[in-house]
């Protein structure tokens, strides 16, 4: 069986729930195979047995969090090189985040392949038409679905968070380490510190299943509590449209849309936003989608499986009221 490369995103030598959808769909298209980065990248191994890496192979060089991006790209080159002198290598899977997106196509080009970025799903194609993956994609800003596929070498593909729903399928991995060897360009960028960001306790924006953006509509950065609290009795992520963000009314690491954040959740829920392009480009995805606005003919419910027409300052604490009081 061809085997898949999946790109862990190992956090605290744990594997995150975007690393688990890659295992989902590689198992689609073959036998996953999983590379982790870093010193503790042994404590991934349980989770990613459990959703089925047939294979885990551990790369340990303290050099790879030293330096940016090519060390990494060094190590998947070189992985690739290995694995296809006893298999067919049927595609490179990675999450579709800013470093993702980098080292996909930094390794495109040394595999001499293409690159397919922020697809929404990944399946088996026609060996026949010599297209033996292929990839859904949104385009244009979200107005299109289009089908894609790499016509040359081994497929390199970046893949949005919540692309799928995780299943496990639990095995017993053939577990090994992999020593690499760094190109002369590897090193040219140290990282020189690292300052942790204060976590808020929610998830992060572009993995959620659920978000709730807060835009014009609220009136004002004070009103973000209303979208805080509900996001919160939902186990969701806060975003902003680009209004919000440009008024100071909420940080521009939650900015939803296409100066911003791609998120495609289980759930989207916007309230007080109108639905321009902008924003539609970074959320078009999700696959519920609900608004809450006062204006009828907003944008945004052209867009939505669900709406409500009114008064978010109305709506939404009785929202928040009636998810408490089915909680019991």
């Amino acid at each position: 069986m061809s085997r898949v490369l999946v790109v862990v995103d190992a956090v605290d030598g744990s594997a995150p729930k975007p690393t688990l959808e890659l295992l989902t769909l590689a198992r689609r298209i073959g036998s996953p195979v999983a590379v982790v980065f870093g010193a503790d990248a042994g404590q991934a191994v349980a989770a990613l047995a459990s959703y089925g890496a047939a294979e885990v192979l551990l790369v340990p060089d303290p050099r790879v969090a030293e330096h940016l991006v090519v060390p990494k790209v060094d190590a998947l080159e070189q992985i690739v090189a290995q694995l296809a002198e006893r298999d067919e290598v049927a595609a490179v899977l990675l999450t579709a985040s800013t470093e993702g997106k980098e080292i996909g196509a930094r390794l495109a080009l040394r595999l001499d392949s293409g690159f397919i970025t922020d697809a929404t799903d990944v399946d088996a194609g026609d060996p026949a038409s010599g297209h033996a993956v292929v990839a859904t994609q949104s385009v244009f800003a979200a107005s299109f679905t289009v089908t894609s596929a790499v016509t040359s070498g081994v497929p390199v593909i970046a893949v949005k968070p919540n692309a799928t729903t995780p299943e496990q399928a639990p095995v017993e991995p053939d577990v090994r380490e992999v020593a690499i060897e760094l190109s002369p360009t590897a090193t040219a960028t140290t990282i020189t510190g690292r300052d942790l960001r204060e976590s808020s306790g929610r998830p992060e924006l572009t993995d959620a299943s659920i978000v709730v953006s807060g835009g014009r509509g609220l009136g004002g950065g004070e009103h973000f509590g209303l979208i805080e609290n509900l996001a919160d009795l939902l186990g969701a992520a806060v975003g902003a449209s680009r209004a919000a963000v440009d008024a100071g009314w909420y940080p521009h690491s939650n900015q939803v849309g296409q100066t911003g954040k791609t998120v495609s959740p289980q759930l989207y829920l916007a309230v007080g936003i109108s639905g321009a392009i902008q924003h539609r480009a970074g959320m078009q995805t999700s696959k519920t989608i609900a608004a809450i606005n006062k204006d009828p003919e907003a944008p945004i419910f052209d867009l939505a499986d669900f709406g409500i027409v009114g008064d978010l300052h109305q709506v939404v604490p009785a929202l928040a009221d009636e998810i408490v009081r089915r909680r019991g």
